[in-house]
């Protein structure tokens, strides 16, 4: 199980990924996250050991490879079971 801010940090490489093409610099990290470049790198290198992402150069957060985006266990949600009801009995009935 991630720790809390392993976990913001994953989200925030994946969102930037997606979203906006690149990885943050280290310092939009520290920016996002609140917390101290050491604190960062230190996860970096935990989210690495999970093999979420890896790092080959350390030096650059840039050079950094999402692995995995989410973090898998926990609980697993139940799927949603689609209504046997009509879109009218919301109207209808409250």
């Amino acid at each position: 199980m991630l720790e809390d801010i392993d976990r913001k940090i994953l989200r925030i490489l994946y969102n930037y990924s997606s979203g906006r093409r690149r990885l943050p610099s280290m310092d939009e990290l520290v920016i996002k996250t609140g917390k101290s470049k050491q604190d960062i790198k230190q996860s970096l290198i935990n989210l690495e050991d999970q093999m979420f992402i890896i790092w080959d150069d350390k030096r650059l957060v840039q050079s950094i490879r999402i692995l995995n985006g989410w973090e898998n266990g926990g609980t697993v949600k139940e799927e949603r079971k689609p209504s046997t009801t009509s879109n009218t009995d919301y109207w209808t009935q409250y």
